[in-house]
């Protein structure tokens, strides 16, 4: 089989031929995008998909989307954190550079709206992305547009163009008039505030367009996102204790005054206000050690306060939720392994056997506990089929007495197949024993003599099938020469699998008949 010409590097599915900045928005070939599509060779098709549609749209997992999340990331993140800063604590004193950033960040949140509509998504149902920009532009337009517009008003410009006005202003009356509109504007862009919910939908599009493991990916980002918005939590809250002062053109028996920060530094009137936050949130203070001396200290203290429950109990909440759900097969393994353990001690088992026990344990399940029979088992007919079908139909159309049957035929062998694990060494079969099972190696070699025949089988390959045809003995012993992942199928449910299928039963014993004529080879 011809190896799938796919690279995971900058230039999208190589095999395509596809090159220069219209590679950059194809799918790559990463952890995620095998996740989602299978193999290789389906990321490949999907790269033709997209470019057979012949429109100009970015691909959920694109190189430029991964780079562009990561950008849009930490500009929402900056700004989240400056815009309180600005309003609070500058006092339209804000500097060329910032009015600048904020010109900036509103230009590329504009572009982003922009883009969203040449954005392709993945919808929570499906693992197909959708290309089409007629279903991308309805989808955007029916869910975050709205929010996206507002967080992306361009009040930096107004900022920008108002600040000019007022420093080239020479009247007071007017000076004064636009120093009032400044204000206003600078609470207004409080709406900017909005960019929060694009800060957590890029935190959740990282995790899919990641290329590291996917579970500690989730838990990483999980465990940052959270301390991320507690820290946004507690900024907003420092600022807050020193904007309504300010609004109030700082009253006399405000903390400010008290504290004599009327004339203090940007950096020391911030950490004043962001200890006073953190005191009243953790319940440990006022700040200070005065009491709110006015209802509206009181009021932003109880505000504090019940921002610093919310905190806490998302906090204790998340921690809990991802320390249950953190690789739950794991810690059950560890439980049955240590059971195990346990009952082997109590039994005075042989440290050899213990040894050989717990190695195949890890063989078996790999550090990971499944119970396939319960699994399968509280499915339906109709997914388990599917499942089994998944997992060893290749196995099976490498038998000749298989191929070219009826599918219904080849669907109850799949229900009659078991699961078993083979460790490295263990006889599975012995010569001239009576069998009544053929078994298909899924992973592993396993090694075949008899006198001085001698074979070795690999992924794919099969033995004892004449014992499952005829209940006859095995003709040569197989010893697994490595772990071996096998299937096996009894004779007495391959029988059961014969009941309805007379025409497959007599094919089959023309066969029979064949091989004996011929002499096989089989075990």
């Amino acid at each position: 089989m011809e190896k799938p010409r796919a690279t995971g590097g900058s230039g999208g599915v190589g095999g395509l031929g596809t090159s220069g900045w219209r590679a950059l928005l194809l799918p790559q070939l990463n952890r995620q995008s095998l996740y989602v599509y299978g193999s290789e060779i389906a990321v490949e098709e999907e790269c033709t998909r997209q470019l057979q549609s012949g429109v100009l749209v970015i691909h959920p997992f694109s190189l430029i989307r991964s780079y562009y999340i990561m950008c849009m990331m930490a500009i929402t993140f900056l700004n989240l954190i400056g815009i309180p800063m600005e309003i609070a604590f500058l006092d339209g004193a804000n500097g060329l550079g910032w009015e600048r950033f904020n010109v900036f960040s509103d230009t590329l949140f504009l572009i982003d709206v922009a883009l969203n509509f040449r954005m392709g998504i993945i919808p929570e149902d499906s693992e197909v992305a959708i290309l089409d920009l007629k279903q991308i532009r309805i989808s955007y337009l029916r869910s975050w547009f709205i929010p996206d517009v507002i967080a992306a008003f361009p009040i930096g410009y107004i900022l920008f163009f108002a600040d000019l006005q007022y420093n080239n202003e020479d009247n007071p009356s007017k000076a004064n008039r636009m120093m009032r509109i400044l204000m206003f504007v600078r609470i207004l862009s409080l709406i900017r505030l909005v960019r929060v919910s694009r800060l957590v939908r890029f935190f959740n599009e990282v995790e899919k367009v990641s290329n590291a493991n996917l579970e500690v990916v989730r838990l990483f980002f999980r465990i940052l996102s959270l301390f991320m918005m507690i820290f946004l939590l507690c900024h907003w809250n420092g600022c807050i204790q020193y904007f309504v002062p300010m609004l109030e053109e700082f009253p006399a028996d405000c903390w400010v005054r008290k504290e004599n920060l009327m004339n203090a530094t940007v950096s020391v009137k911030y950490s004043w206000g962001v200890f006073r936050a953190l005191s009243q949130m953790i319940a440990l203070s006022y700040g200070s050690m005065d009491a709110p001396t006015n209802y509206v200290e009181l009021w932003i203290v109880m505000v504090s306060m019940i921002s610093g429950c919310m905190m806490y109990t998302v906090l204790v909440a998340n921690a809990t939720t991802m320390i249950a759900n953190t690789d739950p097969t794991a810690k059950e393994y560890k439980s049955k392994m240590c059971r195990l353990e346990h009952y082997m001690t109590f039994m005075k088992l042989p440290p050899e056997l213990q040894l050989r026990i717990s190695k195949y344990y890890q063989a078996r399940y790999g550090g990971k506990w499944f119970d396939e029979n319960d699994v399968i088992d509280t499915v339906s007919s109709a997914l388990k089929e599917e499942m089994l079908l998944a997992m060893c139909s290749r196995l099976l159309k490498k038998v000749p007495m298989f191929q070219d049957q009826d599918a219904h035929f080849i669907n109850a062998v799949l229900l009659k197949l078991s699961y078993e694990v083979f460790l490295e060494g263990d006889v599975i079969a012995r010569e001239n024993a009576p069998g009544d099972r053929m078994f298909f190696i899924d992973h592993g070699e396993v090694g075949l003599e008899a006198g001085s025949f001698q074979k070795d089988l690999c992924d794919g390959d099969y033995f004892g099938e004449i014992c499952v045809l005829t209940k006859g003995k095995h003709l040569a012993t197989a010893r697994a020469l490595t772990d071996c992942q096998c299937f096996s199928l009894s004779w007495q449910g391959f029988q059961q699998a014969l009941v309805g299928f007379p025409d497959v039963r007599k094919d089959l014993e023309k066969l029979v008949q064949l091989q004996a004529d011929q002499g096989s080879n089989g075990v």
